[in-house]
C-alpha cells in the first residue's frame, strides 16, 4: 500500500500582529481535520504552528494533488478564517487568495508539500516549518543534506546513498523545472539554487532507486497575487535513515545559521533561527525568521509524534549566533543588504512610493544644458 504524507500550511490571521496564532483558530482548524479523520478520509492528522502560520500534517492513501485532501485543508482554513475575523486578528485569511476552492489548493495561496511512498519497516520523517521567509530558504540545507559529504557522511559510506541524489529545481517565474543529478552535476545545481530569488528546490530523489527523499512547498504568494500579501513561510518533508541521511545529518545544516529573505514585511534579509515549538514566536522586528523541526515515526500511516527536534541545547549556539547576525543586519536599517534588492521589492508596497514620485524625476543632463543656455543668454544681454 502506498502512503501519502501531505503538509499544507496557511497564514489565516496573526495574534498579536504577525507573531503567533490564536488558540481558538488553531483548535478550529484541528477540529475540522479531526472530523475528516473520523470519517475515514484521512488515516491520521497533526497540527503544527510556527509564528502566525498553521500547518496541517495528514496521512492518507489518496495520492498527491488529491481534490478531497486539498478540499479538507481549504475547508479547515476557511473555518479558521471565520474565527480569525471574529477576533479581528491581523491579516485574517490573507493566504486564501480566492473565495472558492477549485479542486486543487495549489495556486490559491496555501503552501503545499506532499510525497507518496511505500512505508518502510521504520519510517522516520522530519517536517520543517519556517516563518518570515520564502521557499528558497530550503536551498542551502537540502544541498548540504543530500550533496555535501562534509555534512552527510552517508554519501560516502552508505551504498544506497553513494550513487547520489537528483534535485528537481523550479524556476518560480516561468514555472519550468529541471532535474540535476549529483555529484555529477553538482556545480550546475549550485549555479541555479544559489540564485535564491529565482530558483527553488522542489523535490529530491535517490539515484539508487528513484525513491523520493524530500519535498518542499514552492508557492510564492507575491507571484500569485501580483503584490505583497505576506511571505510564503514554507514547509518541507525529509525522509530519514536506511538509505537516506540520518536524523543528525538532516538537522546539522541548521546548526550554522544562514541568511534568508523575508523578515519584516517580507522585505529584509535575516538569519534563519532554529527554535523549539515554544519559541517559534517571531517578534523582534517581526522576526528574525524562525524554523521548527517536527519529527514523526510513521506506523501504518499513523503519525507517532511530533517530537521537537530543535529543543536541544546543542542548537543554543546557533540561536545566539543568529541573534548576533540579526544585530549586524539591523544596523543597516532600511539600507541594503538588510533590505532586499530592488528586483525583489517589486511586489511590496515600494512601487506605490515610486509611482507617486515618477513625474518628479528629470534628466539631469537636460537640466544642465538648459542652465547653460540661460547663462549664455544672460552673457549676451
Amino acid at each position: 500500500m502506498k502512503l501519502t504524507l501531505s503538509v499544507i500550511k496557511a497564514d489565516i490571521g496573526g495574534y498579536v500582529g504577525h507573531s503567533a496564532t490564536h488558540p481558538e483558530v488553531v483548535e478550529t482548524v484541528k477540529n475540522v481535520a479531526e472530523q475528516e479523520k473520523e470519517k475515514g478520509n484521512l488515516i491520521d492528522v497533526s497540527i503544527l504552528t510556527c509564528g502566525d502560520d498553521i500547518a496541517i500534517v495528514m496521512t492518507h492513501t489518496h495520492g498527491v494533488d488529491n481534490e478531497l485532501v486539498h478540499g479538507i485543508a481549504w475547508n479547515a482554513f476557511e473555518r479558521g478564517t471565520e474565527v480569525a475575523k471574529k477576533l479581528k486578528l491581523y491579516g485574517a485569511g490573507q493566504d486564501l487568495l480566492t473565495d472558492a476552492f477549485s479542486g486543487n489548493i495549489k495556486g490559491l495561496g496555501p503552501g503545499v508539500a506532499e510525497m507518496e511512498f511505500e512505508e518502510r519497516p521504520s519510517e522516520p520523517v522530519i517536517v520543517f516549518f519556517a516563518d518570515k521567509t520564502s521557499p528558497s530558504a530550503w536551498n542551502l540545507p537540502l544541498y548540504e543534506m543530500f550533496s555535501d559529504p562534509m555534512n552527510t557522511a552517508g554519501l560516502v559510506i552508505d551504498p544506497k546513498m553513494h550513487d547520489g541524489y537528483t534535485f528537481e529545481v523550479l524556476d518560480v517565474y516561468t514555472g519550468k523545472a529541471v532535474r540535476l543529478s549529483t555529484p555529477a552535476e553538482l556545480y550546475d545545481l549550485l549555479a541555479l539554487i544559489g540564485s535564491v530569488g529565482k530558483y527553488v528546490v522542489k523535490n529530491v530523489y535517490r539515484d539508487y532507486d528513484g525513491e523520493i527523499a524530500a519535498t518542499a512547498s514552492t508557492q510564492r504568494l507575491s507571484l500569485m497575487a501580483g503584490q505583497y500579501v505576506g511571505k510564503d513561510d514554507p514547509v518541507m518533508i525529509v525522509r530519514s535513515q536506511s538509505g537516506f541521511p540520518a536524523v543528525g545529518e538532516i538537522l546539522e545544516p541548521f546548526a550554522r545559521p544562514w541568511i534568508v529573505e523575508g523578515w519584516m514585511r517580507g522585505s529584509h534579509n535575516g538569519p534563519l533561527m532554529p527554535v523549539s515549538f515554544e519559541d517559534a514566536r517571531p517578534s523582534r522586528f517581526d522576526g528574525p525568521p524562525r524554523v521548527i523541526a517536527a519529527g514523526y515515526q510513521l506506523s501504518s500511516g499513523k503519525l507517532v509524534g511530533p517530537t521537537d527536534m530543535f529543543r536541544d541545547p546543542a542548537f543554543d549556539k546557533a540561536r545566539v549566533r543568529a541573534q548576533d547576525m540579526a544585530d549586524i543586519l539591523r544596523r543597516q536599517g532600511i539600507f541594503e543588504p538588510h533590505r532586499l534588492p530592488a528586483e525583489e521589492m517589486e511586489y511590496t508596497t515600494l512601487p506605490k512610493i515610486l509611482k507617486k514620485l515618477e513625474n518628479r524625476f528629470y534628466d539631469i543632463e537636460e537640466q544642465r544644458l538648459d542652465k547653460d543656455q540661460v547663462i549664455e543668454k544672460e552673457d549676451m544681454d
